[in-house]
């Protein structure tokens, strides 16, 4: 006899067999999605990292390193790419990356607070929450990044900067 969370789980197999739908998903989720490649390049993101990082609306995203892609204040203030700022050897969201990459490390709920600059050219403090996890498609490795904005949403004080 299957239980139903087995029931479940093979009925969303059977739906993840289609680009389509599983497009749908990601597109309808509020969580920012992206694949990295291992040069922490996006591969692939979701309509989300729009919205929670909206310093480019406008702009093609695709094969951008991360740290430009999402606005991140250092490489834009230190006029260099992700990957070669002051911070960026400190920084969770790229350490994180590496670890799941390297290690097979799976990251799950850690947090942060970091500044961002928005679609107006300013720059804002966000407390993110973010997931990371390795998986291999077509003998590929591929990264896994997921965050939430949690901004306004917390009130632990202890955020890492």
């Amino acid at each position: 006899m299957q239980s139903k969370k087995t029931m479940a789980n093979h009925s969303f197999d059977m739906l993840a067999e289609s680009g389509e739908f599983m497009n749908l998903v990601l597109d309808n989720i509020t969580s920012c999605v992206l694949l990295l490649d291992k040069d922490m390049r996006l591969q692939a993101f979701n309509n989300a990292l729009k919205t929670i990082f909206s310093n480019k609306t406008n702009e093609d995203l695709l094969y951008m390193l991360c740290g430009e892609a999402i606005g991140c204040a250092y490489q834009i203030e230190e006029a260099k790419d992700c990957g070669k700022t002051s911070k960026c050897c400190t920084c969770e969201l790229r350490l994180a990356a590496f670890d799941s990459y390297l290690n097979n490390t799976a990251v799950y709920k850690q947090h942060i607070r970091r500044p961002f600059f928005n679609k107006h050219g300013e720059r804002e403090m966000k407390d993110l929450q973010f997931s990371t996890r390795h998986f291999y498609f077509q003998k590929e490795k591929y990264i896994i990044l997921i965050i939430d904005d949690i901004t306004g949403r917390t009130t632990t004080p202890n955020f890492p900067e």
